[in-house]
């Protein structure tokens, strides 16, 4: 794994815990010698990831849509900033440039996007590690629902595996990793 896709908000949330963890985890990233895809935005807990990452002499890569950008919310000083035309051509090229996929908390958006991904894989469109960062139970109640879905009879259990998750940075970094690919609706290990 060399590319790692980060999904947050771009809001910083009304706790310090979110701002602290992404700062931990931006570490992590680059002493495990990822380059972080990502937004392409200097805001919220986009700009603390990436400033963070790029003050460590990491790499970042983002992908904004023309839209946001001309807003004033663009990272400039990013390895790479990729702009393009649309929401939906950020999350294709994010997808296809990332081996991995990692959520922390966030809005909308956020949610949208994780929730993408997650159907790519599920209809095996794409083959790639996706998890999330459960900082301060954040993503609880989410995880709540998905095993709601699962009772409820409209999520299959293996689907439910396909999102791993972890309070620890390290741990959800390690697990993407380290995750075998999921075909055939079963997890199989990496050849």
């Amino acid at each position: 794994m060399k590319h790692l896709c980060i999904f947050c908000g771009s809001s910083k949330g009304n706790d310090p815990v979110y701002e602290k963890t992404a700062e931990e985890l931006a570490k992590i990233i680059v002493d495990e010698g990822l380059t972080m895809v990502y937004g392409g935005g200097s805001i919220g807990i986009m700009g603390v990831l990436a400033d963070k990452i790029l003050s460590l002499n990491g790499k970042v890569i983002g992908v904004i849509p023309r839209f946001l950008y001309d807003l004033e919310v663009g990272h400039d000083n990013v390895t790479e900033l990729i702009i393009v035309e649309s929401m939906h051509e950020r999350k294709q090229k994010m997808a296809e440039i990332s081996d991995g996929f990692l959520a922390l908390p966030g809005g909308f958006g956020t949610l949208e996007e994780m929730g993408e991904i997650l159907t790519w894989i599920q209809l095996k469109l794409i083959r790639k590690p996706i998890g999330i960062l459960n900082i301060n139970g954040f993503y609880d109640e989410f995880l709540n629902m998905l095993d709601n879905m699962v009772t409820s009879g409209f999520l299959k259990k293996n689907n439910r595996e396909i999102l791993l998750s972890s309070k620890d940075p390290g741990e959800i970094i390690s697990t993407i990793k380290n995750a075998p690919v999921f075909e055939d609706t079963k997890w199989i290990e990496k050849t």
